[in-house]
């Protein structure tokens, strides 16, 4: 299934470029790279120009993906495991 705007949250995250646009936490605004790992309640995004990988709680966060064009997500709407995420589209048809 190709990640589109419209299921963005139904889809593998994981290698999406990521900005965070909204945060509780100040020190995690800006901070974008791509995502290397997800939980059900955090996403690792590691920048390419450095070792370091963040870990963004999805509840406090908002995000901007390029899929390629910008799609903003609220983090609550992602705050599921990769898995539960595809649960929910397939109880949706």
């Amino acid at each position: 299934m190709n990640v589109t705007p419209e299921n963005i949250i139904y889809n593998e995250l994981i290698g999406l470029r990521v900005s965070v646009v909204g945060s509780t936490d100040p020190s995690l605004l800006g901070v974008s790279g791509t995502v290397v790992d997800e939980t059900a309640n955090m996403l690792v995004v590691s920048d390419a120009g450095s070792a370091r990988r963040k870990m963004i709680p999805k509840m406090a966060s908002r995000f901007s993906f390029f899929i390629p064009e910008e799609v903003v997500v609220e983090g609550r709407e992602i705050a599921l495991s990769p898995e539960e995420r595809l649960k929910r589209l397939q109880r949706r048809h």
